[in-house]
């Protein structure tokens, strides 16, 4: 894994914290992790945890509150 990748996974893998406990507010967190466009972080967010973004957020913090 080169660094890049190495970083944008660790910001997918914060991205995905701060998700599940602002499910509603899922493109702010986006963008305050420091993603581009919303189509590259929602390919990106896909791509590693199999889930739209928006979706996987609203799973965890419902897995969460169980």
């Amino acid at each position: 894994m080169s660094p890049i990748q190495f970083q944008k996974q660790i910001r997918l893998q914060e991205d995905r914290l701060m998700s599940a406990a602002h499910p509603k507010d899922v493109a702010s967190v986006g963008h305050s992790v420091g993603s581009g466009s919303r189509s590259q972080f929602s390919r990106e967010y896909r791509r590693l945890f199999g889930a739209a973004p928006s979706r996987d957020a609203t799973l965890l913090h419902g897995a969460g509150t169980r």
